[in-house]
């Protein structure tokens, strides 16, 4: 019989987020987390899957998947995580560890970290494939993959297991001598829209959700544009925000990349010369009839090689966290992302 260590990284910090626990949610709440530690760290495994969650998470969907606890820790290995990063030590684990399903239980910075855990490892992308529980803000992959936001209905989906394979595209970014890589499932972007990532009060989304990406656009409006190089053999354009997608939608369900399909080789640029209140507005319009993008003035193209290069130092972010700074060049690796779908 298979025993699981649990969070081998995580399980040192338990006693922090046991008491984070206490101080900040009810006995009950509590009892729940160390049931499910218990439960994480010393009961035999006969299911290979595992989930990774943030044991403080706040917002009315996390604490649905707390109500959960018990049901879902008795089919599965359950790792907690303590850090911004975390997520990603602990997926790596999980796939040493031999876990076949590595599920992200979160928003889509979770749902990144964890990716970029599974990939850490050299055959994690073989052996592991990645499934999602959208407990975030937006939730842009699970909207993308028609994965449901109702637990009762995603949990089920997860354990039948129905498996689909789609690009992976990985970023090489910072100057030379530094360069960082990173992979993402969903969604990059470089000025304006990773400036106002950098902008947004956290209390503040907490209490409105996605309202308060929109008032920190509006900060990041106020403020000296970016000017970015976006470029690959064939397309070139410049412009002040740069969106790169692996599928069709941008914050929530914005049909920025329309044409895009996540298993043909290729990412989709969307380059928006300017971003002030005429495009904005040209923008609202496209949303609400449907027409393309390019109507509102935004040049598109596709391509598996993308260079992003700016004079200035301008912000990039993977899956809404930024991770950094420009230049950056995009490579795709053909459908090498195995994933969870209904």
């Amino acid at each position: 019989m298979q025993w699981n260590r649990g969070a081998q990284s995580g399980y040192k910090h338990a006693p922090k987020v046991a008491q984070v626990c206490k101080d900040g949610q009810s006995s009950k709440l509590t009892n729940k987390l160390d049931s499910a530690l218990i439960l994480a760290n010393i009961r035999p495994v006969t299911m290979r899957t595992c989930v990774i969650f943030n044991p403080v998470a706040k917002g009315e969907k996390a604490n649905r998947f707390r109500q959960h606890l018990d049901e879902i820790g008795s089919q599965c290995a359950l790792k907690l995580t303590w850090a911004a990063g975390a997520a990603r030590i602990l997926a790596a684990e999980a796939v040493r560890d031999g876990f076949e399903t590595i599920v992200a239980a979160g928003g889509d910075g979770t749902v990144n970290e964890v990716l970029n855990g599974i990939a850490d490892e050299p055959e994690g992308l073989k052996s592991a494939r990645l499934a999602v529980l959208p407990l975030g803000t937006v939730n842009v992959f699970a909207k993308e993959h028609g994965i449901p936001t109702n637990l009762a209905k995603a949990w089920p989906m997860i354990l039948q297991g129905r498996e689909r394979l789609i690009d992976l595209p990985w970023v090489e970014h910072g100057p030379e001598g530094k360069r960082e890589r990173r992979c993402f499932a969903q969604l990059a972007g470089a000025g304006l829209d990773a400036r106002a990532i950098q902008l947004v009060n956290w209390k503040m989304k907490k209490l409105v959700g996605p309202i308060a990406y929109v008032i920190a656009g509006f900060r990041a409006l106020s403020e000296k544009p970016h000017h970015i190089e976006a470029k690959n053999c064939v397309n070139s354009g410049s412009g002040q925000l740069i969106l790169i997608g692996n599928g069709k939608y941008y914050g929530g369900k914005f049909p920025v990349f329309p044409d895009a399909d996540p298993a043909d080789g290729l990412i989709d640029v969307s380059i928006f010369p300017r971003v002030n209140l005429p495009m904005l507005c040209r923008l609202g319009s496209v949303q609400l009839t449907g027409a393309h993008i390019q109507t509102a003035g935004v040049q598109c193209f596709r391509t598996n090689d993308l260079e992003l290069t700016a004079s200035t130092e301008t912000p990039l972010e993977l899956e809404g966290d930024t991770i950094g700074s420009l230049p950056a060049r995009i490579t795709v690796q053909p459908r090498a992302l195995r994933i969870v779908v209904p």
